[in-house]
């Protein structure tokens, strides 16, 4: 254990410094090449399946031609056929010209035969067989990874004939999408912005796993703390958040000024869809108002602020800024007129916390990785002194400190000592007359096993201190004799930061996430809980306000949208990928990493059943319309299908659908529960009749009018205008389409849920696009009755649930909007983007 909270310090003491731009440029450079190899593959497979059906339409279309010339049948037979392999059909456009009634299917594999001139099944199968070695030999697919997406009529020999197509463009593949028959005239189609917009509702999460001092209690009630790109403001009586939304990455840190009432908070730069940097900055507003009263240091600072303190014997006009370049450039604006007083590097470790003196804004103390900084500003400059350990062992992270009411320094560090410092006259004995006075440790305090993570100063002069390993809460008298503790529970993890609320009753924040209420007396339990690292799973509960949330945090949570509250949570073997809740609600079943897949009971949280399809993980599970089916898809290529009976606790193999050249990534069910429309890696749709035995339809035209029941797949004729220009086909994660069928809303790899007006086909569709999310939105899906969407950022670890504004929104909306907050919810329109 001790093993494991000293590896959380360093993650989250180092996480500014010690990920090198090479190890990032080269996770891109992999990226790339699994995505080429992936192409690869997908163009094989193409180029196969072409040929085979080529050579069964050969005999077809010569009777065809035989029917009405003879002569343009002997050219076929001649051209077809040589040396006893199949050679791509030469036809003029004239030889043609009577053939109106010639099947679509037929004319448009003709046409692509010619792509694949000169090659053989023979040959073609071989480099199949060693796709991979082909890497090397491809560079023409990375010159195309930014193709525009592009429409185009693919019109029959007449003009309005069934064979009326648009094709886009994803990395330089063709997907060709056939469009419906109620719809006469494409390009008159006009793309509108959605008549629905989405408003901020609520927050759930809290990020404590790697972030410090991130939690106070205001005078107010409530409680500010953050996660993602949002500041909370949460009233722990009421149970009612509002938010603060002007940051545009993840929040980083926070610092309440002596007011009370105005707050600043510091964010990481981040980088825009493009991959270039983004410059960070603090912004310190009101938190009665959440309107912004200054900007400050935007194109200072570098990579992000780690950290922020207030003056406070001069009424807050200073604030102390550390950002997290390698220097860790300090410097002290007078924030109110934006104007930068000092600025000076500090050191090239991590520095974990800043602060004011109490007494006196011209000494500022700081403290991270193996040391104490003991700063004095004087005449716009600033200087430091080390502290000296001496005798004492230097532990590897000096993790907090505070101020105590005598003046004493206290610091608690990473070997789970309280450390008490003072200063020292100078040794002129021993250092000469130029010796000066230096800042050495008076006293050591044995305080918990682990390390001291965090400690606070109560009014009274009573110290209290938090613990890693522990996971004890400590309250210690002035002169650090300890007088209570109580230790937290261990699904919560250790003690992260704490504030106190009344001097009895304190609010902890945990490092899995968690903030919790409590006392000494009677304990503490959870007010806020959370994720604590990628989550991927989400799905909603088809009658009721209750979503499901999964990811490789291993953990399975339940939430109420109505109550925000966490029902209930349960541990898996393997991190959950994937989810979905039977159409009577009374099972969710719940893909994991490993390619097995668990049902779970939603009252009793019982396992009825726990199969296993394949070795590789699983990235979608749908339940067709009526219940009975199950569709499972793997990242082995399959979709396996199963029978389900006995209200949803049985399941039985029905068949597997074989034919993706890639893993599947969506798929929908038709409402007839008879179809499957799924989506792949290698950018494939495909339609499958299962109702005749998971039959592929190779004929993708006669599904251009069949009705879906949900609509998540991101590839598709009712989705195209739902794609940037120049996407690489990663940029989309998923979307989901309301119930009343008017708008998708879609989760991108940008930290960004937009809104598009259902069904959206044409290429540069206006949208609503929303921020919060500080990590690429893994998932979205809307509640039952489309009152609130809920989306899920990945390494944010944040859930955010928005209420849908607008007509048809149904009726429960008034009731959840009724306990929840006034937020300024950022939304701006792209119109064409």
């Amino acid at each position: 254990m001790d093993g494991s909270t000293n590896s959380l310090d360093d993650v989250s003491a180092e996480s500014s410094t010690e990920f090198p731009d090479r190890l990032s440029l080269m996770e891109v450079r992999l990226q790339a090449q699994e995505d080429e190899i992936t192409l690869l593959k997908s163009s094989l497979a193409d180029a196969l399946r072409k040929l085979h059906l080529h050579d069964q339409q050969i005999p077809l279309l010569k009777q065809q031609l035989i029917a009405v010339n003879p002569a343009a049948a002997r050219v076929l037979n001649h051209s077809c056929y040589v040396d006893g392999f199949s050679k791509p059909c030469r036809l003029s456009t004239s030889s043609l010209d009577g053939f109106h009634h010639t099947p679509n299917r037929v004319r448009r594999n003709s046409e692509k035969s010619r792509d694949s001139q000169d090659k053989t099944k023979q040959r073609l199968s071989k480099k199949a067989a060693s796709s991979t070695n082909l890497l090397t030999r491809s560079p023409s697919l990375e010159s195309r990874s930014k193709d525009l997406i592009s429409s185009t009529g693919s019109q029959g020999s007449r003009r309005g004939t069934q064979g009326q197509s648009i094709k886009m463009f994803i990395r330089g593949r063709p997907i060709t999408m056939y469009i419906p028959s109620n719809i006469p005239n494409y390009e008159e189609l006009k793309m509108d912005l959605p008549s629905q917009k989405l408003d901020l509702d609520w927050v759930y999460g809290y990020r404590g796993r790697d972030c410090r001092a991130n939690l106070y209690l205001l005078p107010s009630g409530e409680a500010v703390y953050f996660i993602a790109c949002v500041v909370v403001l949460y009233h722990i009586n009421n149970q009612t958040q509002r938010h603060y939304q002007k940051h545009t990455d993840c929040v980083r840190c926070l610092a309440i000024h002596p007011d009370k009432v105005r707050v600043a908070s510091g964010q990481t730069a981040g980088v825009d869809k493009d991959g270039k940097p983004l410059q960070p900055y603090v912004h310190i507003w009101d938190s009665k108002t959440l309107v912004t009263l200054q900007q400050i240091g935007l194109g200072t600072f570098e990579r992000g602020v780690g950290a922020l303190a207030f003056s406070i014997s001069d009424a807050g006009t200073f604030l102390c800024v550390i950002d997290d370049s390698n220097e860790h450039m300090f410097s002290v604006w007078d924030w109110n007129k934006n104007i930068k007083h000092t600025e000076v590097k500090s050191t090239n470790e991590a520095i974990l916390a800043v602060d004011f003196s109490p007494t006196d804004t011209n000494n500022i103390i700081s403290c991270g990785k193996s040391h104490v900084h003991f700063w004095t500003m004087s005449a716009g400059t600033l200087t430091k002194k080390q502290g000296i350990f001496g005798k004492y062992k230097k532990p590897k992270f000096v993790l907090c400190f505070v101020f105590s009411l005598t003046g004493d320094v206290l610091t608690g560090d990473s070997e789970g000592n309280i450390l008490t410092w003072g200063k020292s006259a100078a040794d002129i004995k021993t250092l000469g007359k130029g010796a000066k006075e230096t800042f050495q440790i008076m006293k050591q305090t044995r305080a918990h096993e682990g390390s001291v993570f965090t400690m606070c100063v109560l009014q009274g002069g009573a110290i209290l201190s938090g613990g890693g390993k522990d996971r004890k809460v400590i309250r210690w008298s002035a002169d650090l004799a300890p007088e209570r503790e109580c230790e937290i529970p261990e699904k919560f993890g250790a003690v992260r930061t704490i504030a106190d609320v009344d001097g009895e009753e304190l609010l902890v924040g945990t490092t899995r996430n968690a903030i919790l209420r409590g006392t000494f007396s009677d304990g503490f339990v959870a007010i806020v809980q959370g994720h604590v690292d990628e989550m991927w799973g989400l799905a909603t509960h088809p009658t009721q306000s209750i979503f499901l949330t999964c990811g490789n945090d291993r953990q399975v949570c339940v939430w109420n949208a109505e109550d925000h509250k966490l029902e209930w949570c349960a541990t898996l073997e393997e991190s959950g990928l994937c989810a979905d809740f039977s159409p009577n609600g009374a099972v969710v079943s719940v893909g994991l990493s490993t390619g097995r897949w668990v049902v779970l009971d939603l009252k009793t949280k019982e396992v009825v059943s726990d199969l296993t399809d394949g070795n590789e993980q699983l990235s979608v599970m749908r339940y067709s319309p009526d219940g009975s089916f199950l569709a499972v898809g793997s990242h082995d290529n399959l979709i396996y299908i199963y029978n389900v009976t006995e209200g949803g606790r049985r399941y039985t193999r029905f068949g597997k659908c074989t034919g993706h050249s890639s893993f599947i990534t969506h798929l929908d069910w038709s409402k007839d529960g008879k179809y499957i429309m799924s989506n792949s890696g290698d950018y494939e749709i495909l339609y499958w009749d299962v109702a005749s035995g998971c039959k592929l339809l190779r004929n993708r035209f006669e599904s251009k009018d069949r009705e879906w029941a949900s609509y998540t797949c991101v590839l598709g004729f009712h989705v195209v205008g739902v794609w940037l220009e120049g996407s690489d086909g990663t940029d989309i994660n998923a979307l989901c389409r309301s119930h009343s069928e008017k708008v998708v809303a879609v989760a991108d790899d940008f930290c960004k849920v937009h809104l598009f007006q259902y069904p959206c086909p044409k290429p540069k569709a206006p949208s609503y696009k929303y921020e919060g999310h500080g990590s690429h939105v893994t998932n979205v899906r809307f509640t039952h009755n489309d009152s609130h969407l809920l989306s899920m950022g990945g390494k944010d670890t944040c859930i955010l649930q928005w209420r849908v504004k607008g007509a048809g929104t149904g009726d429960h909306k008034e009731h959840l909007a009724s306990s929840s907050s006034v937020c300024s919810s950022s939304s701006s329109p792209e119109n064409g983007r």
